[in-house]
Order: C-alpha cells, then sequence, then structure tokens
C-alpha cells in the first residue's frame, strides 16, 4: 500500500458535533493519530517541512503537540521542547500568562532548554484562534530561541490563528485545514 496523502489523512480525522458545546465541530486527531501509518505519515510530512524551515529544535504544545513534536523530533534527530502547563516542571522556569475566552491561562518552559538563538519549530495539533500558540512563540523567544516556523497537524482558518500568526512574523502551516469552528 502507498503511503498515507495528506487527503488520506484528511480522512483519518474524526469530527465530533456539538462538542464541547452546540453549534462547534470538534476536529479529533486522536482518530489520526490511532491509525499507525496515517500518524507515520503525518510526522513524516511535518518533518519535512521543519527540516525545509532550518529546524535545531522542535518545541511542542502541551499535550497533542507534544505526540507530534516529540514524534518529529525523533525522526529528525533533533532535541524537543516541551511547552508545558503551570507546575509541570520540576526546575524554576519561564513563564507567560495569555488570554482566554473566558479567563487567562499560563505555559512554561525550562529557561536552559532552548539554546540560544536555536532555529525553533513549534509544533502542535491544531490552530484555532491562535492565543496558545502566540504565547509558546513569546515564552520561546524568552528563552531565547528565533522561532522560525509553526507547524500543525490542523488549521481552522475561520478562527483566524494562523493568520495572527503570520502577522507576528512566524510563518505558520499545516497538513490539513476545515472550514467552520
Amino acid at each position: 500500500m502507498p503511503d498515507p496523502t495528506v487527503e488520506d489523512l484528511r480522512l483519518l480525522v474524526r469530527t465530533i458535533p456539538d462538542f464541547p458545546k452546540p453549534g462547534i465541530l470538534f476536529r479529533d486527531v486522536t482518530t489520526l493519530i490511532g491509525d499507525g501509518p496515517g500518524f507515520a505519515a503525518a510526522v513524516a510530512h511535518m518533518a519535512d517541512r521543519a527540516q525545509q524551515a532550518g529546524a535545531q529544535v522542535i518545541a511542542g504544545v502541551e499535550a497533542r503537540g507534544f505526540i507530534f513534536g516529540a514524534a518529529m523530533a525523533a525522526r529528525m534527530g533533533l532535541p524537543f521542547v516541551p511547552v508545558r502547563k503551570p507546575g509541570k516542571l520540576p526546575v524554576p522556569v519561564l513563564a507567560i500568562d495569555y488570554a482566554l475566552e473566558y479567563g487567562t491561562d499560563t505555559l512554561e518552559v525550562d529557561p536552559g532548554a532552548v539554546p540560544d538563538g536555536a532555529r525553533v519549530v513549534l509544533v502542535d495539533d491544531l490552530i484555532a484562534t491562535g492565543g496558545t500558540a502566540l504565547a509558546a512563540v513569546e515564552l520561546l523567544r524568552r528563552a531565547g530561541g528565533e522561532v522560525v516556523h509553526s507547524l500543525f497537524a490542523i488549521d481552522l482558518p475561520d478562527l483566524g490563528g494562523a493568520q495572527r500568526l503570520r502577522d507576528a512574523g512566524v510563518p505558520a502551516d499545516a497538513l490539513m485545514t476545515f472550514a467552520g469552528h
């Protein structure tokens, strides 16, 4: 069987209507991750794009960004930097608070995990409004990295997150897009 194409991968993403609230079409990557050949192909496609961007470090946002990012880093032989939720790292951290639709959240990173000036590619499973990704970019910059690209398995372009990253000077790319939110 030939390697799965991006269109094949798109078919592996489950859509769940009305989750987490009515009117939302939730794009569930767990069905993609659960398909061995599909997940391997997604990681290969994303790793190729990270290579083209000149990645020296892969950073992934908790939690599904860890899955894609760590697999990419291992495939590429590069270090992986986890961008964590608060209280998960056992060392003093750099932290950033950022706005959510209803409140705020925090991301943290080990300040010694990113070599000064390293070319970092930020990875997550999905880009929606871009708030978390923009906060992660700022945090990685504070840690000394140069965020040269951002990669996502899925983009929801109607929510504008990838464009917000581009407007902030970070190229944004996704394997697949889905209309709606």
